[in-house]
């Protein structure tokens, strides 16, 4: 195959992947604010398509690919198109296989995986990867939900002492108006990293074809992956929202103002720095963390093995009821009324949320 048609094959892939990175990654963004009201579905989801395309462009132009460069250095050698094109086939496989069984696998994870796998079987060993930036990037995506999770609860538990003595109803409309901007945020966040990967991938496609001298993202490869990762956004958040918009299990609206402020700040820190983290999980870990504040006890830690999938499973222990306990009645009840919870047939449980919405096929596939 000639090497001009070979490198469009290789970026046709790459945009394949930013699609489906970007329809598998949807829920993570919206799932709150619709279980909770705050935004129609449909608006949810082209929202959530707007800020990953604003987050990918903004990020790269005022404060350069920085993402990018980091996984463009995990490759120790200048590789083959061959070795990009089978990293790609075999993260875009692993991104459709989970998403049509929905468990709650990373686009981020398949790609460095698949791609520090490609280079160390072209390199017949360990020397096809840079070690210093891969361990890198895997100790960013191991901190990353743990940060998110402690900090969530942090944000939550003040939260909960602020606001223990408001009234209900007008907390809660107002946090559930807060959800659109801290859901905005996510998407915004999102876009600004996990595009970047796509870039990457496509800039060393042009450095191995000879077509760039040294890594350094064009424009209009900025332009392609953000359009890529809006459009899939859109076209794959539809069909997930549909789901959700009947079956998810509805989230008090500051739990979720927490949750997503503090996922969309561990993401986008990250960015700053250069780091690639998995969006499913810091915003999973998030969630996590705002339902612990309340009580630990409620999620249950586990780890699961399917072939070569790791994942955390949650599993709900409190009750399975679909409605709300607004904040300043949760608040009263931990610190005057500690049994006020367990005898109300109307409490929520975090973690059963993060099952139906995150996690909701998972406990299945792992038992």
């Amino acid at each position: 195959m000639p090497e001009q048609l070979l490198l469009l094959v290789t970026i046709l892939i790459a945009v394949g992947f930013d699609f489906t990175n970007g329809f598998h990654d949807t829920a993570n963004a919206i799932a709150t604010s619709v279980s909770t009201r705050a935004v129609s579905p449909r608006m949810a989801v082209l929202i959530s398509a707007v800020l990953n395309l604003a987050g990918a462009v903004i990020t790269v132009v005022f404060f350069q690919a920085k993402v990018s460069n980091t996984i463009g250095k995990i490759v120790a050698f200048k590789v083959g198109l061959v070795v990009i094109i089978a990293a790609l086939i075999g993260a875009i496989a692993w991104n459709l296989i989970t998403w049509y069984l929905g468990l709650p696998s990373s686009s981020t994870h398949a790609l460095v995986g698949a791609l520090s796998g490609a280079a160390i079987a072209a390199a017949h060993g360990l020397a096809g990867v840079r070690g210093s930036e891969f361990w890198k990037t895997v100790l960013s995506l191991v901190i990353s939900p743990p940060a998110g999770f402690v900090l969530a609860a942090l944000v939550m538990s003040a939260l909960l002492l602020i606001f223990h003595r408001a009234r209900p109803a007008p907390l809660n409309r107002t946090f559930r108006r807060l959800q659109i901007l801290t859901a905005a945020l996510v998407s915004y966040s999102h876009g600004a990293n996990d595009a970047q990967k796509t870039m990457a991938v496509i800039t060393l496609a042009l450095v191995a074809s000879g077509h760039l001298q040294k890594f350094q993202v064009p424009v209009w490869v900025v332009l392609l992956s953000a359009s890529a990762i809006a459009f899939g956004t859109y076209a794959g958040g539809w069909r997930i929202i549909r789901t959700l918009g009947w079956r998810i299990y509805k989230l008090d609206p500051a739990t979720g103002v927490s949750a997503q402020l503090t996922g969309a700040a561990v993401i986008q820190f990250a960015t700053q720095f250069g780091l690639p983290v998995s969006t499913t999980h810091v915003v999973t870990g998030s969630v996590m963390g705002a339902g612990a504040s309340r009580r630990l006890s409620a999620l249950r830690w586990g780890v699961g093995v399917r072939g070569r999938y790791f994942a955390l499973a949650i599993r709900p222990s409190l009750s399975s009821s679909t409605q709300v306990e607004p904040i300043s009645r949760l608040a009263r009840a931990r610190d005057t009324r500690p049994s006020a919870i367990s005898r109300s047939s109307t409490s929520w449980t975090t973690s059963a949320c993060v099952q139906r919405t995150i996690l909701r096929p998972l406990n299945a596939s792992i038992k």
